[in-house]
């Protein structure tokens, strides 16, 4: 596979390399030079035929303005199908205008994406009304991956009784808790979250003693923390011993961990799907498969 390179940014290098790695392939840096003025200078690698570009969309806003960059030059210097690895996507839970003015995130950035690219893959995409990718990203093939069977292959050669509970959140958090709880064998709980301000949430799970099972607390998305925090405190309250958490996305800052281990997680895993302090289960193996589809059309 010598003649077929996954491309990537900076911020993405290291998990391209793992990906690449299962890929038997080589990673090629796209370069990213600023100007005085923020403007950005892309320069890529000559391309082949079909090209693979492996980009999370975390920090989206300058990140998506270089994408763009990346896949015209990649367009102008031969690239006839180009394939967006973004394992985290940015926008998705702006799916509805709540106020008259409001722009919906999602479809904006749905529409641009699809027109720059011929596939887009990625995992554990926060869509609420819109229930498929294809809705998202109109006219071309869009792919939805899950993380559970990653998470929960490390949490089996974790520490974690194997009687531990699986509980999420809301009812958003469901799909991700039921999966989880299949794979592991595990029994489950789901919260009912009422959201009460843009930083306030009240969350309540189902009657029934813990008795001090340990507890895996999941989510797909943590940014400002509030429902995880919230989550570990009624957890610990109905009689939770010790609280894992563990999540796809993490786009949390430094000072939200701390209050997330104060508040009781005795330990926070998160997927590599965007670089992060607390990242320990890697998604590069699936990745990997899902990219031998184009693999096959390149070789």
């Amino acid at each position: 596979m010598s003649d077929f390179f996954l491309h990537a940014f900076q911020h993405g290098i290291r998990e391209a390399e793992r990906i690449a790695h299962h890929l038997g392939c080589s990673v090629a840096p796209i370069l990213v030079r600023q100007f005085p003025d923020h403007e950005s200078l892309v320069t890529v690698s000559k391309p082949t035929s079909c090209v693979c570009i492996y980009c999370p969309l975390d920090k989206p806003n300058e990140r998506l303005i270089n994408l763009l960059l990346a896949a015209d030059a990649l367009r102008r210097n031969g690239a006839k199908r180009i394939v967006l690895i973004a394992p985290y996507l940015c926008y998705m839970r702006q799916d509805k205008a709540f106020h008259a003015g409001e722009a919906v995130g999602q479809q904006a950035i749905g529409k641009f994406l699809a027109s720059l690219f011929d596939r887009i893959v990625t995992v554990d995409p926060h869509l609420h009304r819109v229930k498929t990718m294809s809705e998202a990203f109109p006219g071309i093939d869009a792919e939805s991956l899950s993380a559970a069977p990653a998470i929960a292959d490390f949490i089996r050669v974790s520490c974690i009784s194997s009687t531990v509970t699986i509980a999420g959140p809301d009812c958003e958090s469901g799909q991700w808790v039921e999966q989880l709880g299949t794979l592991l064998g595990c029994r489950t709980l789901v919260g009912v979250k009422r959201r009460l301000g843009d930083h306030s949430v009240e969350i309540e799970f189902p009657s029934g003693a813990l008795n001090g099972t340990a507890v895996l607390l999941v989510d797909d998305i943590v940014s400002s923390g509030g429902t995880v925090i919230e989550a570990i405190g009624v957890l610990k309250k109905a009689g939770a011993g010790e609280v894992f958490v563990t999540v796809t996305h993490a786009l949390f800052d430094s000072e939200t961990e701390r209050r997330i281990r104060e508040a009781g997680a005795k330990e926070i895993w998160s997927t590599d799907s965007v670089p992060h302090t607390t990242n320990a289960i890697s998604l590069s193996f699936l990745l990997a498969e899902t990219l031998k589809r184009e693999i096959g059309v390149q070789l």
